[in-house]
């Protein structure tokens, strides 16, 4: 089944105006540098899962995290301002694990290369075990023997 084209359309609204609201700022010291990557809407438009992430260190994010937590409430009634729905959507705040993902896919990456370059250091110096071509060979015939 295909995604609910209004709940995406309201989805992108509601991750516009967010973004909004953090790009003109909260009084809340804790909050860092945050970016909206996504936001999903679920089919009956009442749930929306905010996924965020924060630059910065583990501390920052997890500070990032509740501030986002205790300006729920004022971020849903701004969205509940901004949007036409009938019922305005809660609000679910969830950390992105995008970059800690390509931290570890870059990791996998280099060590596979790695790995690599032992595989065709030992392939350079390597020597057949017995004859460079083990597979058996048909005879050849000498015309002598024909005739």
């Amino acid at each position: 089944m295909g995604e609910n084209p209004r709940a995406r359309r309201l989805a992108d609204r509601i991750k516009q105006i967010i973004a909004t609201r953090l790009d003109k700022g909260l009084r809340d010291p804790r909050l860092g540098f945050v970016t909206i990557t996504d936001v999903r809407v679920t089919g009956d438009l009442q749930h929306a899962s905010v996924f965020f992430t924060v630059y910065g260190t583990d501390e920052e994010r997890a500070d990032s995290a509740l501030a986002l937590e205790s300006a729920k409430g004022m971020l849903r009634s701004e969205v509940g301002r901004n949007i036409t729905a009938r019922i305005t959507p809660s609000l679910e705040f969830i950390a992105d694990a995008i970059p800690e993902n390509a931290q570890h896919i870059e990791d996998l990456l280099r060590e596979a290369r790695e790995r690599d370059g032992q595989v065709a250091d030992l392939a350079s110096n390597a020597a057949y075990a017995g004859e460079e071509d083990p597979y058996v060979q048909p005879r050849e015939r000498d015309d002598d023997e024909e005739s």
